[in-house]
């Protein structure tokens, strides 16, 4: 069975997709794809100045994994600068939010992204253990709820 995906968490979406270095008479350019969780590592790392461990936090990942994600950044960006090749910023395993969840039947505890949540919706959604539409967002069931992000709860967080 494959692992899970971590969802990373941003906070930030780019409203411009796509660099594109000017050349004279070149109008084909190979191209970087950067990932949306790669931007926010650069965001974090070398816009806000957060030391790596803040950074891991802020986007509920472990230091190793963090470091790995701004290390394929930034050999990207480099290339990119270097051998003038365009920057397209899209995908990757990213949420805007990351949602405990509990199933109300079996006590089952997870994790997952507000889109997928939202996605699903409240009807689909179900626990993955014991198949209950019985769920609760929030942590562990507590009434701690997804900092205001989650629509199960009346609010929208985009």
């Amino acid at each position: 069975m494959a692992r899970p995906t971590k969802w990373r968490k941003i906070e930030h979406i780019p409203t411009v997709e796509n660099f594109i270095p000017i050349d004279k008479g070149t109008t084909q350019f190979d191209e970087n794809v950067l990932k949306l969780e790669e931007l926010e590592a650069i965001r974090l790392k070398d816009l806000e100045g957060l030391e790596q461990g803040e950074c891991a936090e802020k986007m509920q990942v472990s230091r190793p994994t963090f470091q790995r994600i701004l290390f394929l950044a930034r050999e990207k960006v480099a290339d990119s600068l270097i051998n003038g090749k365009a920057i397209r910023i899209e995908g990757g395993s990213f949420t805007r939010n990351i949602c405990p969840v509990r199933c109300l039947e079996c006590g089952n505890e997870w994790t997952e992204s507000f889109e997928n949540m939202e996605r699903m919706g409240n009807k689909e959604y179900a626990c993955p253990k014991c198949g209950s539409k019985n769920v609760l967002c929030g942590r562990g069931g507590k009434g701690q709820f997804c900092r205001g992000n989650c629509h199960r709860h009346g609010r929208n967080g985009r």
